[in-house]
């Protein structure tokens, strides 16, 4: 078997890292055909990544005129502990106030570790205005997880 099959996770593997890491590094393609890079926060709409981000963004603006990106998640210091999960992607952009929304009560629950009650919904509301969300419509994902080494290197 070939080390890169050995490290490669599983999809149950690959979903239960995505579960408990916390951010995901964004590229998307610039207007000059340079990669813009950031670290977003991260949760999922039907099963897929996304994220939200301010609708004026350089992220949006990057997505509207080209919808390809590869997000990054990642973790480990030391070798036989990374893991980590490349997904290429094309953007769905949701504007739709409902659902950005719902993301954006997902967002805060996922990240303060809360449940959202009636009365902080409006504050959310207030911030899912200006938010476009954006979900991942998977075309490739490529794993790794150093730990299947077994110190075998």
């Amino acid at each position: 078997m070939s080390r890169r099959n050995q490290i490669t996770m599983t999809d149950a593997e690959i979903d239960a890292f995505l579960a408990e890491e916390r951010v995901m590094s964004v590229a998307t393609v610039g207007a000059d055909g340079r990669p813009h890079v950031v670290a977003m926060w991260f949760g999922f709409v039907d099963d897929a990544p996304a994220f939200w981000t301010y609708g004026k963004s350089q992220k949006i603006i990057n997505l509207r005129r080209d919808p390809r990106l590869t997000c990054l998640v990642e973790s480990g210091n030391a070798y036989n502990e990374l893991r980590g999960v490349e997904i290429v992607a094309d953007a769905e952009l949701i504007e739709d106030a409902g659902r950005v929304l719902d993301f954006g009560v997902q967002i805060t629950e996922r990240y303060q570790n809360i449940t959202v009650t009636d009365t902080m919904k409006p504050m959310i509301a207030k911030n899912a205005a200006k938010r476009v969300v954006v979900r991942l419509d998977i075309k490739k994902v490529v794993s790794w997880d150093h730990g299947k080494l077994g110190g075998v290197y």
